[in-house]
């Protein structure tokens, strides 16, 4: 660490000097009292602007961005009020008496006026955090900047350093790496989605190159503005082999199934085994793909519940696409009857029943087959098509809702076990009880 603790002494030292002489000025109070005396009229100001616009209906109608903007100058009232205040009193106080006296006024000034100017460049930004971050982050630069210690302290933040690998890390760095990043992934994450509002757009692809696409996009952009930050301030990247060394064992040890979630999402995106909206089931989970992430895919059950299921299992375990090739399902209704019943008659009627459900397919006809004779009655097999296996239950459910109305309706009985119990011989012990008189 190269670090000169006289100079930091002697720089501490000055700041008191400075500020000792100042507090024991009466010009320090007089400025001191109209910036709060300021500050108190802003705020009323504002409380009273807010009270008497309604923003909803000032806005309605207005694209975005400027809503936006109507927004952040209405939340903004108060510094605006605030400038305007110190900018008279400043004013007053040059031509009453020195400029050198007014000095804590015009410093009040630049920073208000700073932070408005702040507040309304990032009004383009609609991250909550990122706004107040960057808002922060460059209101503490320029304030910095205004009182004359910007150089001082960056010089500091230099003088702290740490060596690694030949990489030499400092405070100063370190804040330069994660202003940059925080720059770079949020033009990163505007570029990818601009770029997936235009792929999504696309007829010519279907949803699993879609998705695939848009990763690759995001993941290549996102790599490409970590490599262009880290090479602005001035890391050679060939210095971060340590670390990449040490992210090698990481990932044997401890990352071998993220990893491998990974790359199975890749995989399943290019061979377009599954896409988004597929009907599936894997294992005892059967839904809906909703969506499909670089980790997992999402599957929506039809009761409001949602399956997050690694992509490792799709690749290893057995899935039933129940729309891969093709959306059209059979449906299979078994049922009975006892023997008094006409098998031909109940194919025909079980067969009308079918086509007049709403959802079968009026191209391809149901058909019944006669598929056992029981010692309790015939066994019926009904199947017929239906165009989204998604309502597979609820057309089962019609169509056997719909047969026994017609049974009940032609007198066809449906089986049922009957059993008989005979005692051959002797008699069933019957308890009694004898009455023994008394007296």
């Amino acid at each position: 660490m190269d670090l000169d603790l006289k100079d930091v002494l002697e720089f501490l030292q000055t700041v008191a000097r400075s500020i000792g002489a100042e507090v024991t000025s009466p010009w320090f109070y007089l400025q001191l009292g109209l910036v709060l005396s300021g500050a108190g009229i802003a705020f009323a100001a504002s409380a009273a602007v807010r009270a008497r616009i309604d923003l909803t209906s000032l806005a309605m109608g207005w694209p975005g961005p400027l809503r936006q903007l109507l927004r952040v100058l209405l939340e903004s009232v108060a510094t605006v009020v605030f400038v305007i205040l110190m900018r008279i009193a400043r004013t007053g106080m040059v031509l009453w008496t020195w400029p050198s006296r007014s000095y804590l006024l015009a410093i009040a000034l630049k920073l208000a006026l700073a932070w408005l100017v702040i507040r309304l460049i990032t009004s383009v930004i609609r991250s909550t955090f990122i706004v107040q971050i960057v808002s922060i982050s460059a209101w503490l630069v320029a304030a910095l900047s205004i009182i004359g210690q910007l150089d001082n302290v960056v010089d500091a933040l230099d003088s702290v350093s740490v060596v690694l690998g030949g990489l030499r890390l400092t405070p100063l760095l370190v804040i330069k790496l994660g202003v940059l990043l925080l720059a770079v992934l949020w033009l990163t994450n505007v570029a990818s989605n601009f770029v997936e509002s235009r792929i999504t757009r696309s007829t010519d692809l279907t949803p699993s190159i879609q998705v695939l696409l848009i990763k690759m996009v995001r993941m290549g952009l996102m790599i490409l503005g970590i490599a262009i930050a880290i090479s602005a301030v001035g890391i050679n990247l060939s210095a971060l082999a340590i670390f990449s060394g040490a992210a090698g064992v990481g990932i044997g040890l401890g990352l071998q199934r993220i990893v491998a979630n990974f790359v199975a999402g890749i995989i399943l995106l290019a061979d377009k085994s599954v896409k988004p909206g597929d009907l599936v089931t894997i294992g005892d989970s059967s839904g809906r793909i909703s969506a499909m992430n670089t980790r997992y895919i999402s599957v929506a059950a039809g009761d409001g519940r949602e399956f997050l299921i690694p992509n490792e299992d799709l690749v290893t375990q057995k899935v039933t696409n129940w729309t891969y090739t093709d959306k059209n399902t059979l449906v299979k209704v078994n049922f009975g009857t006892n023997y008094d019943a006409d098998p031909r008659v109940v194919c025909k009627l079980s067969t009308d029943i079918a086509a007049e459900i709403p959802r079968t397919l009026k191209s391809k006809a149901p058909n019944c087959l006669l598929t056992e004779f029981t010692e309790a009655g015939m066994k019926f097999s009904l199947t017929c098509w239906i165009a989204d296996p998604g309502y597979m239950d609820s057309v089962k459910s019609e169509v056997m809702l719909s047969l026994w109305e017609a049974f009940k309706r032609e007198g066809i009985r449906v089986p049922y076990p009957v059993r008989e119990l005979r005692i051959r011989g002797g008699a069933l012990p019957v308890e009694t009880t004898v009455e023994v008189p008394t007296g």
